[in-house]
């Protein structure tokens, strides 16, 4: 549980302006979170500008003299101003700042309301291999100095297959009601970064919760938006049939669909209405969705002691399968200043989520560990289809998550020395009960538990004391210590083949409840893990004539899970900055502001996972088939080396991050014209890699440390007011950025490793793909090059007529490993967004873009289509059709027709037959609102605000890709088509301020 440095950066909520004079409002450092939030927000309110934009890149100001802003240390941060998001009908905290920062890339995965979705600043440190690489990769999410605990991924470890977590599989980010957020900042400069120690090495984005004022107000604000039921081409058995019999026609002696071809019972009567009826089974599959949000806040109190406090529901209806997130919220703050000097505060936030997931079939199978005959697939009739979801309806699927951050703290400012206390928590847990009906499986019934809980403790102080020699020279001094507790706990048990489908069961009891089930087809699980972390940090600043400011930070942490002898990792940061409008530009009245910042340092990246914390260890693991269900044998617990997971040894050091941040901000034309460029370059040293090793001994791998990746790239935001006249104005701000990656360094000075499906090359970027270059089709035996009266190979096999034409790279005469390359790349080479703001009268216009460029994506879903001989003649969990198998989707035309018996397996994934050009650009959100406060003041005769709007949102996209959407793929980069649409929705909103 880490609380590190939300205290070791300056300790202190500080007024600042704006760099670019379009926002003016607090920063949140870690520390004084609210000292004196009643005066800070009366003094914004006071001196607040119109705001015209979403994103404001301004700087990061430390101000350890409360009055008079003494000494200020200059770092970057792009503030986004929550007003602007809440038009949008989001649910979670990715899907907010989609396209809203530059360097932060959001994959929105699916469509589905309340799954996981997957952040990422500048790019990504690791190969993303599993949950595991993903999870080690998030931004740090901090809401009012509580450091935010995520869910983690270790329950992997007993799943066979690695599609959801179990229990609910909730994005825990789903808490952050938008309605209480008052400011947002991505940080990504090393010197912000390392505030917050090992945990925020990925970037961190701050949270700061609206204040209480000692004015009495209340608020309600409420929308009602209605998402449009998708447009999709549904086919029938006809079309099955038709788009098979090419195949064989070609390759099949009279082109017969004879036994021996093995063709597909369900294809074979033409006669069958379920199958080649009316396809019309999107009636019951997809439908508009109503979706709501209501919050409700009232404040007030008065100088000395004040309160906040909020009600909020949200009910988010996805568009296809019934999917639903339903959120009960509610936050309270206190501030209290009984003496001038003491100032307490304390704030708790809770959600209540609801999940109804969706009915897919592989994501059943993959829960229960268990693969059914797989010969015939759902019918797209709509009777038959409702029969099967009137035997899903007589189960349940129960998805519940509690969650909830609390902080209290005390602050003492005694002239120029100030210190703070802090302890706080972040809790949540989750509960998944769930019955399938054996009418859905054989007859064969499954029931499932889960019960698991995240925790976060912190406990920290700072001590801060400013120095003013003269005008001139100015130091800032702190010291600060954390402790951080984390646990991860789960209780999960699973059972098949109940006596009776009647009774309610509780497999976790272990009491009556499990009578139910047979006790040899009952499997229970659970596991807990701790990670705790100890830091201490200090830090000095020099100013001069608030010309030039240099910064020192040195902090040392130690952590649970680092080896006994590398327990500690001490870490330096150097900044500075420069105020060239101060020193050299001061008479010059086209500048309003130029500076340049600079940043340099190391950071620790704390290692999430236990297994190597202190060398070679032993699992609990016995069992079969890739199935974790055996911890003992014959009655008697057994303990064995970690066989499937692989050899962990002594001597595994840190690893760490040098980062490099140089950049300038600048306003010119009375800030009328903004500009923000930052140039990083950041790598990370000493990662842990499994690398496939001591297969003698029984082992699939061997974890050693040695990998290095450097991701370089550039920021870019820009913004202006093009035009400020009269009564309209317009304001347009674009952030970009470009990012590429390079893999440095691998363990034991290897060159290159091929592990699963990827290679890992020095020198080239980690998130290629390793693929067969295509160059058509062998349209007969004489096409095949033949070399010395020997014709080519594939891995020892003849190619013939109809194979694929793969390239030949090293010019052996033989198609195999060595003829692949490196392609493409997983994630976007240039992403951001556009927004623009219109303001005429009282009338307010927002439209926003979000793109990415130079992304690939490897089409799976459409390789599996043609790949139906494999697909069908194998019974595994790659070969389930979902309903959606019935809507037509991608460029039939666009792919040869290879001989699909070939045991070359002619559309296999590995080859860039698939691989498509996923770049994209999208209209997401076009507003409208119309400000009634002047209205409303003359009949309620008080000062109050009222504004109405409306939205529309991902109206279209724009995309060479030839998928079902270029968004809807997970960090492995392909696409399985099980990403569920994320759907154009229209929205109407108030906004009441009392």
């Amino acid at each position: 549980m880490r609380f590190i440095a939300t205290i070791t950066f300056s300790g202190l909520l500080c007024l600042t302006t704006s760099s670019f004079g379009t926002t003016t409002g607090y920063t949140h450092v870690p520390g004084y979170a609210s000292l004196l939030n009643s005066q800070l927000q009366t003094d914004t309110a006071k001196n607040k500008k119109a705001d015209t934009s979403t994103v404001d890149t301004a700087l990061l100001k430390l101000s350890p003299q409360r009055k008079s802003g003494l000494l200020e240390l200059k770092l970057k941060s792009t503030k986004i101003n929550p007003e602007k998001l809440l038009t949008y009908p989001a649910v979670s905290i990715q899907q907010y700042l989609k396209g809203q920062a530059a360097g932060l890339y959001v994959q929105e995965t699916s469509g589905e309301p309340g799954t996981m979705q997957n952040m990422f600043m500048h790019g990504t440190s690791q190969p993303l291999f599993s949950a595991r690489e993903q999870f080690q990769t998030q931004p740090l999410i901090v809401l009012d100095g509580v450091t935010l605990v995520g869910e983690h991924p270790f329950s992997f470890d007993i799943q066979q297959y690695k599609f959801n977590r179990i229990g609910p599989a909730t994005n825990l980010l789903t808490n952050i009601d938008m309605e209480n957020i008052a400011s947002i900042e991505v940080l990504t400069d090393i010197a912000a970064i390392a505030a917050y120690g090992p945990r925020g090495i990925n970037g961190v984005i701050v949270l700061v919760s609206k204040t209480p004022d000692k004015a009495n107000q209340i608020a309600f604000n409420s929308f009602f938006s209605v998402g449009q039921r998708p447009q999709v081409t549904t086919i029938n058995g006809k079309y099955e049939n038709a788009f098979r019999k090419q195949f064989y026609d070609k390759y099949t002696a009279a082109g017969r669909f004879s036994e021996d071809d093995t063709y597909p019972l369900y294809l074979s009567d033409s006669l069958s209405n379920s199958y080649y009826g009316p396809s019309n089974w999107t009636d019951l599959y997809y439908r508009n969705s109503i979706s709501h949000n209501v919050n409700a806040a009232i404040s007030g109190g008065v100088e000395r002691a004040n309160f906040r406090f909020s009600l909020g529901n949200v009910r988010n209806q996805g568009v296809a399968d019934k999917t639903v997130l339903n959120r009960y919220s509610t936050q309270f703050n206190i501030n209290m200043k009984p003496l001038q000097w003491l100032t307490f505060s304390a704030l708790v936030n809770g959600n209540r989520v609801e999940r109804l997931r969706n009915r897919n079939q592989r994501d059943r199978f993959g829960q229960m560990n268990y693969v059914p005959d797989l010969s015939t697939p759902l019918s797209p009739n709509k009777e038959m289809y409702g029969n099967f979801l009137s035997n899903t309806d007589n189960g349940f699927d129960d998805n519940k998550t509690n969650i909830l951050e609390g902080s209290a703290r005390m602050a003492i400012n005694v002239g120029t020395f100030s210190f703070a206390s802090r302890f706080g928590a972040d809790y949540n847990e989750g509960y998944r009960d769930l019955f399938y009906p054996k009418t859905l499986l054989e007859g064969n019934s499954y029931a499932s538990n889960y019960y698991g809980f995240n925790q976060r403790l912190i406990f920290d102080n700072t001590a801060m004391y400013d120095l003013k020699l003269n005008s001139s020279h100015n130091f800032h001094f702190e010291l600060g210590q954390s402790i951080t507790w984390d646990t991860y706990k789960y209780n999960y048990g699973y059972a098949y083949k109940g006596f009776n489908e009647f009774i309610k069961l509780n497999l976790l009891d272990g009491g009556g409840g499990s009578s139910a089930f047979p006790k040899q087809l009952l499997y229970k699980f659970l596991d807990k893990t701790e990670n705790n972390l100890l830091s201490f940090y200090g830090r000095a600043v020099y100013n001069f004539k608030d010309n030039y400011t240099l910064s020192a930070l040195v902090r040392a942490d130690a952590s649970s899970n680092a080896q006994p002898t590398s327990r500690w990792f001490v870490s330096p940061v150097l900044s500075a900055a420069w105020n060239v409008k101060n020193e050299l530009l001061s008479t010059n009245d086209l500048f309003n502001q130029f500076s340049i910042r600079v940043s340099a340092g190391r950071l620790g990246r704390i290692e999430h996972f236990d297994n190597s914390a202190q060398g070679p260890q032993y699992t609990a693991e016995l069992g079969f088939t890739g199935n974790i269900t055996t911890p003992g044998y014959n009655a008697f617990a057994g303990l064995t080396r970690p066989y499937t997971y692989g050899w962990v040894g002594y001597g595994i050091p840190w690893a760490y991050a040098d980062q490099l941040n140089i950049g300038t901000d600048i306003s010119v034309l009375k800030d009328r014209l903004r500009l923000s460029v930052d140039f990083y370059t950041k790598t990370d040293k000493n990662q842990l890699l499994g690398l496939p090793s001591y297969a003698e001994y029984g082992y699939t791998q061997s974890f050693e440390s040695g990998m290095s990746v450097n991701n370089k790239g550039i920021d870019l935001t820009i913004s202006g007011d093009v035009f400020s006249t009269g009564k309209f104005s317009w304001t347009p701000a674009l952030n970009l950025n470009f990012n590429a990656n390079k893999l440095m360094a691998l363990p034991r000075n290897l060159d290159q490793i091929i592990i699963n499906d990827k290679m890992l090359k020095v020198g080239e970027p980690i998130d290629q793909y390793w693929l067969f270059t295509n160059e058509g089709i062998y349209t007969s035996d004489a096409d095949v090059p033949v070399v010395n009266g020997v014709p080519m190979k594939y891995n020892g096999i003849t190619l013939k007529a109809g194979d694929p034409k793969w390239k030949d790279l090293n010019g052996d005469n033989a198609i195999d490993f060595n003829d692949k390359s490196l392609n493409g790349n997983a994630l976007p080479k240039v992403a951001g967004g556009f927004n623009n703001d219109f303001k005429y009268g009282n009338w307010n216009f927002g439209v926003n873009l979000y793109f990415n460029i130079g992304r690939q994506l490897i089409n799976q879903e459409m390789a599996n289509r043609f790949d139906f001989i494999n697909q069908e003649s194998g019974n595994t969990i790659n070969s389930v059709k979902e309903i959606t198998f019935w809507e037509k989707r991608g460029d039939f035309s666009k792919y040869p027709i290879y001989n699909p018996w070939s045991t070359v397996i002619p559309y296999r994934i590995d080859q860039d037959l698939f691989l498509e050009n996923a770049s994209f650009l999208k209209l997401r959100t076009v507003t409208a609102g119309y400000d009634l406060s002047s209205w409303f003041n003359s009949k309620s005769k008080r000062p109050g605000k009222l504004y109405v709007y409306a939205t529309a949102n991902n109206l279209f996209t724009l995309t060479n890709y030839t998928g079902q959407d270029p968004e809807l793929v997970s960090y492995t980069g392909y696409d399985n088509g099980y990403g569920m649409t994320i759907p154009k929705t229209y929205t109407l909103g108030i906004r009441l301020g009392l």
